[in-house]
């Protein structure tokens, strides 16, 4: 059988989830940043044209500026508007998510995953079930003989 060279995607909604559930976000907080990940620097107008796209929450500059998840690059002066980029957290986790989609596991301990905590809802407990057969997949992968 011939390997794909490209089949990133294939256990994407696992990790979308996975990240959705460490870090308390939504999906169109997600899609944000992995837009902003390719964004050196962006001012609030560019965050406003790529949110126009997304569900409606017009506090989500707010939150996201707040939580971390993006910076002050330069602040307002004068008529120079103030420029934003993506936090050193939300460039460690899009990181993270890329690593994943290239073959790293997924964490099964309950200390780095909060799906493998004890007390987790029915649909934590099916994805934490998938983690296992994808990581499982992934170590058969890594170890075949090519």
């Amino acid at each position: 059988m011939k390997l794909k060279t490209n089949d990133y995607l294939k256990f994407w909604r696992v990790i979308r989830y996975f990240y959705k559930a460490k870090y308390g976000l939504n999906q169109a907080d997600l899609d944000m940043i992995l837009f902003l990940y390719s964004e050196s620097y962006f001012s609030k107008d560019k965050f406003i044209q790529f949110d126009e796209l997304l569900s409606w929450d017009e506090n989500r500059f707010d939150r996201l500026l707040r939580d971390g998840w993006i910076v002050v690059f330069r602040k307002r002066m004068g008529i120079r508007k103030a420029l934003y980029e993506l936090s050193y957290k939300g460039t460690r986790m899009v990181t993270e998510i890329y690593k994943k989609l290239n073959g790293d596991e997924i964490p099964t301990s309950s200390s780095y995953n909060p799906m493998f905590q004890k007390n987790v809802s029915y649909t934590d407990k099916v994805y934490r079930n998938m983690i296992t057969d994808m990581n499982a997949t992934i170590k058969q992968l890594k170890h075949q003989v090519p």
